[in-house]
């Protein structure tokens, strides 16, 4: 995946386009969870120098089809308040250019290093704050929530990860860099876990 200029995304988009209905429906007049089905998820992956998006589209069952994946980046030179201006702006049109119904985006857990977990605080409130703006639920996942969706194991490493996404999405290449796989793979996670999320809160 080429380089992009600062702020904006290098992505790959893969012509994945129809948007189908779907519903388990509810003859019986149980509560069920909503269905997925034909419904687009926006992955992000925060990171102030580099942050990883992406799309996907849920079918049926564990089916999920790829739209589009890449990574924005800015440069640590550039003062705070335009860097994070640079990433709303980036994910402002990816949100116009593709569509999506919600938002997965990685919750932000404790780092040793106390300015890299500030730096992608920064980042995740714009990029909350550029959904909420366009009328989208956003979800947060751990990275453990998300390792345990993807690959069964919550302990997984990036290069197990990758290869689990890759295969999952039946692509013909690895995802790169690891943002980029990491915005697939929340995405993913929320089609799977989605449902039952909103039925656990209904």
């Amino acid at each position: 995946m080429p380089d992009a200029a600062p702020g904006k995304a290098d992505h790959t988009a893969f012509g994945h386009n129809p948007r189908s209905a779907g519903g388990w429906g509810s003859p019986t007049g149980f509560r069920r969870a909503e269905s997925m089905v034909g419904k687009r998820v926006m992955g992000i992956d925060p990171g102030l120098t580099r942050c990883g998006l992406s799309v996907v589209q849920a079918g049926q069952g564990r089916a999920v089809f790829p739209v589009a994946v890449g990574v924005v980046r800015t440069e640590s030179h550039v003062p705070l308040e335009q860097r994070l201006q640079r990433l709303y702006r980036a994910v402002s049109e990816w949100i116009a250019d593709y569509s999506p119904d919600v938002v997965a985006i990685e919750r932000v857990f404790e780092r040793s290093n106390v300015s890299t977990v500030m730096n992608t605080a920064h980042a995740s409130g714009v990029l909350m704050l550029a959904a909420a703006e366009r009328g989208l639920a956003v979800e947060s996942y751990t990275p453990s929530e998300v390792k345990k969706a993807i690959s069964g194991n919550g302990r997984a490493d990036k290069a197990q990860m990758t290869k689990m996404i890759t295969r999952i999405l039946g692509l013909s290449e690895a995802p790169k860099p690891a943002d980029a796989a990491d915005a697939l793979a929340l995405a993913v996670c929320h089609c799977w876990r989605g449902p039952m999320n909103q039925f656990l809160r209904a």
